[in-house]
């Protein structure tokens, strides 16, 4: 079955975003510079075979069209209906679910062999809540914000995780984590 891993990028002082939603720096892309030579875990990220984020980022992103990593199926867990597409016509294969532990096994089954990309902060805390995510990809970028959103803010207690990899480059050291049960 697939796993299920959530990929963030993420600043030394833990988080996300600024309280605009901007990941940082001038043109608000800090955060992601590192992607320009993330090589392996991009080349991972690029290879999922579903999606499970947030109904805030999907409709910040206007459901990437439909086409985020080659059109996979994208799961968000929302009690409300989705709202309608606002640069694109429309979008068949984005799915609002109810919960996240719906949303996870839907993906997970849709994704076959490959794994479920998770993103979004809220839905990371969660499916760590739920005890539906796997694993934790985090590309630590050497950049402290002092303020904005944090990646982990609520979570049900402590979460014990193993290291699984530890990848260094320039830009960012990227952390592999697995979730002990």
């Amino acid at each position: 079955m697939a796993s299920s891993i959530l990929f963030m990028s993420v600043s030394v002082d833990g988080y996300i975003a600024d309280e605009n939603d901007f990941l940082g720096g001038a043109d608000g892309e800090r955060l992601h510079e590192w992607m320009a030579d993330g090589g392996e875990v991009m080349e991972e990220m690029a290879n999922g075979g579903a999606v499970v984020t947030g109904r805030r980022t999907a409709e910040l992103m206007d459901h990437w069209g439909g086409s985020l990593m080659g059109g996979v199926p994208v799961f968000v867990p929302s009690h409300r209906p989705p709202s309608p597409a606002a640069r694109w016509g429309g979008y068949t294969n984005v799915h609002y679910v109810a919960d996240i532990a719906t949303a996870m096994a839907q993906a997970k089954e849709a994704a076959g062999d490959k794994h479920v990309h998770v993103q979004g902060g809220v839905t990371a805390q969660e499916a760590l809540a739920a005890g539906v995510l796997d694993e934790l990809q985090l590309s630590q970028v050497p950049v402290l914000f002092g303020r904005g959103r944090r990646l982990f803010d609520v979570l049900p207690g402590e979460i014990e995780l193993e290291v699984v990899r530890v990848v260094d480059t320039a830009s960012a050291t990227h952390l592999r984590y697995r979730v002990k049960r």
